[in-house]
């Protein structure tokens, strides 16, 4: 892996699965996890967010060069990294100013909190599509990976949101700006098999852990 701006590190799926378990390829206090197929998207969306981000930030981009997905890039990627905070992000976002420093406020002034929604333009913070997690609060959720690892591309950042605001453990600030670039969002299809999924496991629950019937309705 090289630097090529102070904070962004490069990497590959495969390079990250070629490291044995319990190895670690970045350990920083603020590890932000970036999958790409278009590097140039990526550079430029790493640049800007540690640019932005009012606090010290390490950046690592990994090419999904195995078509393995985002979902399994950040499980994988979460095992082969180290830090008291773990960002799930794309390469397309942007960020606005300070866009970290007011995420971390939104964490010191709810303490249960585990999970950061960032001010994405779209859910008004009910849901987390990127995300801050605390991973002393992720641990115990799915034995070492970000998102149940069944999901592909989708729903996963769903089914962990809704646990944390079941936990009351979701936390947000209007300030911390990270919004996902992309023209045609709306009128693209979600992943049916992700889509059923994620009904399975909200008739149970998630394994029990929301039990709120409000919460299980709100996405799906």
């Amino acid at each position: 892996m090289s630097a090529e701006v102070p904070g962004l590190h490069w990497s590959s799926a495969s390079a990250l699965r070629a490291v044995a378990e319990g190895g670690c390829v970045l350990d920083a206090p603020m590890v932000a996890v970036l999958p790409w197929v278009r590097r140039a998207a990526a550079q430029r969306a790493a640049r800007l967010m540690i640019a932005r981000a009012g606090v010290a930030l390490q950046v690592l981009a990994v090419q999904d060069d195995a078509g393995l997905g985002p979902v399994a890039i950040w499980n994988l990627a979460l095992r082969r990294t180290r830090g008291a905070f773990f960002l799930y992000v794309a390469e397309d976002a942007f960020a606005g100013r300070l866009w970290l420093r007011f995420a971390l406020q939104a964490l010191q002034a709810k303490p249960q909190a585990g999970l950061v929604a960032f001010n994405d333009g779209k859910w008004f913070g009910q849901l987390a599509g990127f995300g801050l997690v605390r991973r002393s609060w992720l641990q115990p959720l799915y034995g070492g990976d970000l998102f149940f690892p069944g999901y592909a591309r989708h729903y996963g950042d769903t089914e962990l949101t809704l646990i944390a605001r079941q936990q009351d453990a979701l936390a947000y600030h209007p300030h911390a700006v990270l919004v996902e670039v992309d023209d045609e969002k709306d009128g693209k299809p979600v992943d049916e098999a992700d889509r059923a999924l994620f009904r399975q496991r909200a008739a149970g629950g998630f394994d029990g852990r929301v039990v709120d019937k409000g919460l299980l309705a709100s996405f799906g």
